[in-house]
């Protein structure tokens, strides 16, 4: 499979084809960002917009794969699809008809990402979930809004009264920090990577939105008791035997210490990619191996922990100016793109021999960084370049 051309759709396709060159292969890019390391890491780009299961989006994704197909000389090996996908079975119906899909089809991703489905699955293994519902709440306080298909957290709201809105749905508040248990699965059992802890970055509007996650040391104690990290193993161990789920993916968990309550499964590879793709064997071509019905080869687990997180802007930039910017900073944009505020400005890196370490280094790199930008969008002010106009290569908006 080394050297064969992938082709990779997502709302960012960065950590996808960073993760395909690392396993060898060539990766063809559809995405809606452009950053400038996913142009520099894929054989080619094509853009996408907005929300990829509506309408003509849906057919403008056929359209740029088809595209990159050709470019790839009409044989990739097949599709890879992260995020963006998850309330779109129709169309993810309509890409493994004309490219073999790496990862889970249409049928899978409906059983887990349709939440009343889901919830009914969960109950029928006996999994512990919070409770959900579309019907009208009277006493709203103790559930959450959430859109069906949802992902990174910033489409959960605070629940108000009435019926829930069409496409969303009310799911019960539980109590407890955020774990997920990453994981790849062969249609039969789970081959597990790392608990890793989650954390959020809340603004006004977005109180839930996902920020970073931290993926510990070998030997680092677990934050959860052996008892529970079990249960959630084979918990995903009965979902995936049920719906045959292959490939990377995750399910997220609220626990308190004593108890856990499975929120959901991620039927794909997910935002912890960076910081778990460290071990010998590069995660991708396991994902593929195990998507092409092979026996999956992990290697042991990192020695060291890792960090990441998504730095949202603090205030719009107009411009963003030319930056050097560090080796560990990932999802850089081109210069001349414009990011409103609270937009995803690029993700941050780190590492340390433990989680401590680690989490420590990430938030030194992040002040740092934001005092770089500040820095270098005085002078790109003081020389008083002209903006680019969007439609113009480098003056893309970011939202």
């Amino acid at each position: 499979m080394a050297g064969d051309a992938v082709l990779i759709a997502a709302q960012s396709g960065r950590a996808l084809a960073e993760a395909a060159r690392r396993a060898g292969f060539r990766p063809f890019v559809a995405d809606l960002f452009a950053d400038s390391d996913t142009l520099e890491l894929a054989e080619a780009h094509r853009p996408l917009e907005g929300r990829f299961g509506t309408g003509r989006l849906g057919e403008a994704v056929l359209a740029r794969l088809d595209e990159l197909s050709a470019v790839a000389g009409g044989r990739p090996l097949g599709v890879i699809l992260g995020s963006g996908f998850e309330a779109a079975p129709a169309l993810i119906d309509a890409i493994g008809a004309r490219h073999r899909l790496l990862g889970a089809g249409a049928a899978a991703v409906s059983a887990l990402k349709d939440p009343l489905r889901f919830a009914a699955l969960c109950r029928s293994l006996d999994i512990p979930h919070p409770a959900v519902t579309l019907a009208r709440l009277d006493e709203p306080k103790a559930w959450l809004l959430k859109r069906a298909g949802g992902s990174g957290g910033g489409h959960i709201r605070a629940a108000t009264r009435g019926p829930a809105p069409p496409g969303a749905y009310f799911q019960a508040r539980v109590p407890g920090r955020a774990f997920a248990l990453n994981f790849l699965a062969d249609a039969s059992e789970v081959h597990v990577l790392a608990l890793t802890e989650q954390w959020s970055a809340a603004s006004p509007l977005r109180p839930y939105r996902y920020a970073g996650a931290l993926a510990p040391g070998r030997n680092e104690a677990s934050p959860l008791a052996p008892a529970i990290v079990s249960a959630i193993v084979e918990a995903a161990g009965r979902l995936v035997r049920a719906t045959g789920l292959r490939g990377l993916a995750s399910a997220d968990v609220l626990s308190d210490g004593t108890s856990w309550r499975l929120t959901e499964i991620n039927p794909r590879p997910g935002a912890t990619l960076d910081v778990l793709d460290r071990r010998g064997v590069p995660l991708l071509g396991a994902h593929v191996a195990a998507c092409l019905g092979e026996a999956p080869a992990l290697g042991p687990a990192p020695e060291d922990a890792a960090a990441s997180q998504i730095c949202y802007a603090a205030r719009d930039h107009a411009v963003i100016p030319a930056v050097a910017w560090p080796d560990h900073v990932r999802d850089r944009p081109r210069a001349g793109t414009r990011v409103t505020r609270d937009a995803p400005l690029c993700t941050v890196l780190a590492g340390g021999p433990d989680g401590p370490a680690a989490r420590q280094e990430l938030w030194t790199r992040i002040a740092s960084l934001r005092d770089r930008l500040s820095e270098e969008e005085t002078h790109e002010h003081q020389t008083a370049e002209p903006e680019r106009p969007r439609d113009t290569p480098g003056g893309a908006l970011r939202r």
